[in-house]
């Protein structure tokens, strides 16, 4: 008895499958997709016969990996990519961020940049960030133009910026558009106090509190460098996460952003919380903060997520830069070249993330009833060849130029390298505008 195929919208067949979860690498095998969600990972030759798909991809030399998680930048600043660098972070912060964003943030920029932060991030394969940043409302616009999926930070500072006057009005506008956004299914929110340096202690109170009561993870700068963990002990007699362990915000909640500087006891205290950490390698180097303890972190169980930080710091939002530079600085700063293999630099990138943004239900790997946030990556060019292990070419020998096809619940978001986004074709344009503002700003 011949049975009749199962109607299905997509079926993607590869040379490889990377799960992630389960820890599997899959030959020849095919990943099956109806109204946005994986229904069954099998090989090619069963699912020719067992589906009848809308649409069918073949890629004979492609492995699917999950989409990667960017799980700390500022997309806007995409717009201030190179505008200071060579400068260490408060000097970078202090004389150049945030006097030009002082003159030129509004809900423009952060629409023009967070577009042209989406292009850039979805061409290199990452389907999901973390954003931290003013006028969330534009970011989600343009997340969703894209088709992107975002986490965008309710952002809280004490002193005000063109878009909010002081920690209140931060969090009251910022909870006024999740309010906006809720239930939206790429969209969702956390709270974003910038760092301790920049909140004061009835400010994380309020954001514990909020985060308790809406079930919202907290992502803060903590511990970047040597001179903000000085600073805090004469102002507060503790360091920053010291403070905030006072404070009851580490926990299950916390994504700590960079932390550089950790004393052993800190790390214990970490791991013994619950915290999450986003691992910003580059940015960490290129304003020298210094070398974070990730192997120590691992080894503690510590959940340990990549980030770009923004474009204004690194200068690119390219997570597989970041997964090659964490892996090999790990083994670095170890002395163990077994330490960060490329397997847990994959899950680092993808489903690490997911868990610290509370989403490990729904992204991070590729399993029956997640969402299709899918990523191919070409193997088949001679950069890439020969290939005896996939899984560690992506991490120390593929680049985000070797992405061919992005998805996102399922719907291709860039198709043979190209953005399928109407969005992207004035991107051109709209940037030049602005570099020419930004200059004429600067110099003036």
């Amino acid at each position: 008895m011949t049975l009749t195929p199962e109607t299905i919208d997509l079926l993607i067949e590869a040379r490889w499958i990377a799960q992630v979860q389960p820890d599997t690498l899959l030959d020849n095998h095919a990943l099956a997709v109806r109204d946005g969600r994986i229904v069954a990972i099998l090989p090619t030759s069963e699912a020719r016969q067992r589906f009848r798909p809308t649409q069918r991809t073949t890629l004979d030399r492609h492995i699917l990996i999950p989409g990667l998680i960017n799980l700390h930048t500022h997309a806007a600043m995409t717009l201030m990519r190179g505008l200071a660098d060579d400068l260490p972070l408060m000097d970078w912060l202090q004389k150049h961020i945030w006097p030009t964003e002082a003159a030129n943030v509004s809900p423009q920029f952060v629409l023009d940049g967070t577009r042209l932060a989406c292009a850039e991030m979805l061409r290199g394969g990452i389907t999901c960030f973390n954003d931290m940043y003013f006028y969330p409302e534009a970011a989600a616009t343009a997340a969703t133009e894209f088709g992107m999926r975002a986490v965008l930070g309710i952002t809280t500072l004490e002193f005000p910026t063109p878009y909010a006057s002081d920690a209140d009005d931060y969090l009251n506008k910022g909870l006024a558009v999740r309010d906006q956004w809720r239930g939206h299914p790429l969209i969702s929110f956390c709270l974003a106090p910038h760092a301790p340096y920049t909140v004061a202690d009835t400010t994380f109170e309020r954001v514990l509190t909020l985060s308790e009561q809406l079930g919202l993870p907290v992502h803060c700068h903590i511990h970047e460098t040597r001179h903000e963990i000085s600073e805090a002990i004469a102002q507060h007699g503790q360091t920053p996460l010291q403070r905030l362990h006072r404070l009851g915000l580490l926990g299950p909640a916390l994504i700590g952003v960079h932390a550089v500087h950790l004393a052993e006891e800190e790390l214990d205290l970490l791991a013994a919380t619950g915290a999450h950490i986003a691992h910003c390698p580059t940015s960490n180097l290129k304003l020298a903060s210094g070398f974070a303890p990730v192997a120590a972190m691992l080894n503690r169980g510590i959940n340990v997520g990549l980030g770009t930080d923004g474009a204004a710091s690194n200068n690119r939002l390219d997570i597989f830069g970041e997964m090659r530079l964490a892996a090999l600085l790990a083994k670095g700063t170890s002395g163990d070249a077994a330490t960060l293999p490329a397997r847990q630099a994959l899950r680092m990138a993808t489903l690490n993330g997911a868990r610290a943004l509370g989403l490990s239900d729904e992204i991070g790997s590729l399993s029956l009833g997640k969402a299709a946030d899918i990523c191919a990556v070409d193997l088949g060019s001679l950069e890439t060849s020969p290939c005896f292990d996939p899984v560690s070419h992506l991490v120390h020998v593929a680049g985000r130029e070797s992405v061919s096809h992005v998805w996102i619940g399922g719907n291709c978001c860039v198709d043979n390298k190209i953005l399928t986004s109407g969005r992207a074709n004035n991107l051109d344009s709209v940037v030049a505008l602005w570099q020419n503002s930004l200059e004429v700003r600067r110099n003036n």
